[in-house]
């Protein structure tokens, strides 16, 4: 999941959600002469507990559209996916948006999607981040890197030379200096092992072994790596190193205009968020109708400063100081979703193996 420091209401309403987003009043009543009511005008947008849109960008959808718009965060991008197959036959909603490349390949093996797609102008920018396998099923709403976090005043201080690469990581001048998430229950942590996966080719073992051996700390999630642990301006922690995004740096510029921490570019995994009709869509015509609203300008223009995620559409501007202080990966690493779909399991248990038994 991506950068939750600015969050919608959803996590605080995502149980009492829950329980009513398998079912809608408005359904379209058959009657014995075979007429039938007005389509539904509710539609349920599943999603990860970071969601955040602008109440405005909401308000105007729903008044262009006519549909009354409910969401449902059960969790994580992780915990989205393992909900989304658990509830298959009874899905929780009608459209999903937050499912990422790490997870992507798993949920559409399980039939959760059906087929829609958008032809909304931003679609064919989309097209550049489609997910192998899964076209005509999920749509690319945005992307980001996940990344190592440098704080830079934390090394100036030490007077220790600032590491640049993965390689530099297992490096015992930097023991004890690193904190990640773990991959098992989360999705940054899971894009940061994918990324290592990529590096180091069949040594990503050895790798995780070699860090382990440098005092590399693991927590739960991404906030507790980047909130507790991190020794950036945000937080308040003892590590100077942290598995977090390209574009967290933007968020820690001072009243100066300078940002005291970076992502090192050459440790990025480019992670991507899909949005997909689910199959047994209640309302599909109405999940149609929010996969183009997330295309829209409106949608897309509010990721950088509400999601903290890069637009797909090529028509959005990026804030200026996201140029400056959050730049992608020139070429971040990655893997294929059939690669990760048939290892994911076993990665995460070699790792968990090697790294927490």
């Amino acid at each position: 999941m991506f950068h939750p420091i600015s969050r919608s209401t959803l996590a605080a309403t995502a149980v009492a959600t829950l329980a009513l987003a398998g079912c809608s009043t408005d359904a379209p009543v058959t009657t014995p002469t075979g007429e039938t009511t007005a389509p539904l005008t509710a539609v349920t947008v599943v999603t990860h507990d970071s969601f955040a849109v602008p109440d405005q960008v909401l308000a105007d959808f729903e008044a262009r559209s006519g549909l009354t718009v409910t969401f449902v965060a059960p969790g994580d991008a992780g915990s989205l996916v393992n909900q989304l197959i658990l509830t298959k036959d009874a899905p929780l909603g009608d459209v999903v948006y937050g499912v990422d490349n790490t997870f992507a390949s798993r949920a559409g093996s399980e039939g959760v999607f059906a087929p829609y797609e958008s032809a909304a102008p931003a679609a064919a920018d989309a097209l550049a981040y489609q997910a192998a396998g899964l076209e005509g099923l999920l749509t690319a709403i945005d992307f980001s890197d996940v990344c190592i976090n440098i704080d830079h005043t934390w090394f100036a201080d030490a007077g220790l030379d600032e590491p640049t690469t993965l390689d530099d990581l297992t490096d015992p001048a930097y023991s004890g200096l690193l904190s990640v998430p773990n991959p098992a229950t989360s999705s940054p942590g899971l894009a940061f092992l994918m990324a290592t996966i990529a590096a180091q080719g069949d040594n990503w073992v050895s790798y995780w072994s070699d860090l382990r051996s440098n005092d590399v700390r693991v927590v739960a999630g991404w906030s507790d790596a980047y909130y507790s642990d991190f020794s950036g301006p945000s937080s308040g922690g003892d590590y100077p190193l942290v598995v977090s995004y390209a574009s967290s740096p933007p968020f820690e510029v001072g009243d100066d205009g300078v940002s005291t921490t970076s992502a090192l570019l050459d440790t990025c995994f480019r992670q991507v968020e899909y949005a997909g009709v689910l199959a047994g869509a209640q309302n599909p015509d109405g999940a149609a109708m929010v996969i183009d609203w997330m295309l829209s300008d409106e949608f897309q223009a509010s990721l950088p400063e509400n999601m903290y995620v890069y637009p797909v559409s090529s028509s959005v501007a990026i804030p200026d100081y996201w140029a400056e202080h959050g730049p992608l990966a020139t070429n971040p690493w990655s893997l294929a979703p059939s690669e990760i779909d048939a290892n994911r399991d076993d990665w995460i248990n070699q790792w968990t193996a090697t790294v927490i038994d």
